[in-house]
């Protein structure tokens, strides 16, 4: 089953295309971009339908507003949160662990492009992406202790250890202190920091030189690197070498070929 997202409409957030590039941002930007109910639930199924989008080949969520979001919100989330029954809470939680699921099984390279405040679930979200930008200014804190919860929110203590380290990944989740944009560029969590005036149009150009790229074997990629965590090491080369025996079959492993050897650049179109 395939489908077409370039038309999508969200109701609460936005959406537009660069391309072949889906651009994904919060839109209250007077309260730096807080989540509620309605758009976790919309961003969750948006990820979702990115695994059939055939006209969407990478995913840029971008910050707005000089915020990138402020987590959960607290008069809509928060508040209503202390009034449920604990089967009411459990839906909660499962379908904010939803979006991460999502995310990491929507098919697409996802580019986070952070400036300002990255806290609480959306340091998730920036955490739940394959690649991260920041400006000099991004605060980034995983404060979920800070409201009396765990650290251990939406895979949090299973992925930040493997981004930044396990030792690391203890000081942010349980003090709940905010991580500066250097840290996290020395600590491997930022890839790249770049100027506020540039943020968005660098995560742009790097969406689109993957979505330029052989896109089923990026699909690939994606999949084994979250497919291996839980693999030995002689099972991991293994789905490697199966992964790789069917990139081999594609069409763009072929024009790639044909390309080098006419001293071309290859045209890659994700069959």
């Amino acid at each position: 089953m395939t489908m077409k997202l370039a038309d999508h409409a969200p109701k609460h957030f936005l959406w537009r295309m660069e391309g072949e590039v889906a651009v994904i941002r919060l839109d209250r930007p007077e309260r730096k971009n807080p989540l509620t109910f309605d758009s976790y639930a919309e961003l969750r199924d948006t990820f979702r339908d990115l695994a059939y989008a055939e006209d969407v080949k990478a995913v840029v969520f971008a910050a707005n507003g000089g915020n990138f979001c402020s987590g959960g919100d607290v008069h809509e989330i928060i508040a209503p949160l202390v009034g449920r029954d604990m089967k009411g809470l459990l839906e909660f939680t499962r379908m904010t662990g939803d979006l991460v699921k999502a995310m990491i099984n929507c098919g697409k390279p996802v580019i986070s492009a952070v400036d300002g405040v990255c806290v609480g679930a959306g340091a998730i979200i920036a955490m739940a992406s394959d690649i991260r930008f920041a400006t000099p200014r991004a605060s980034t804190a995983f404060l979920f202790t800070r409201v009396g919860l765990a650290g251990c929110d939406m895979g949090a203590c299973a992925m930040l250890p493997r981004i930044i380290g396990q030792g690391r990944a203890a000081d942010l989740l349980y003090s709940g202190r905010s991580m500066s944009a250097e840290e996290g560029h020395q600590w491997g969590f930022y890839n790249r920091l770049v100027e506020e005036e540039v943020l968005e149009a660098e995560a742009i150009a790097y969406a689109t030189r993957l979505a330029q790229g052989p896109t089923f074997a990026h699909g690939i990629t994606k999949t084994q690197l979250n497919q291996e965590w839980s693999m030995s090491l002689e099972q991991a080369i293994e789905a490697e070498a199966q992964a790789q025996a069917i990139c081999m079959q594609t069409r763009d492993f072929e024009r790639a070929y044909r390309a080098f050897a006419a001293k071309q650049k290859p045209v890659f179109e994700g069959d």
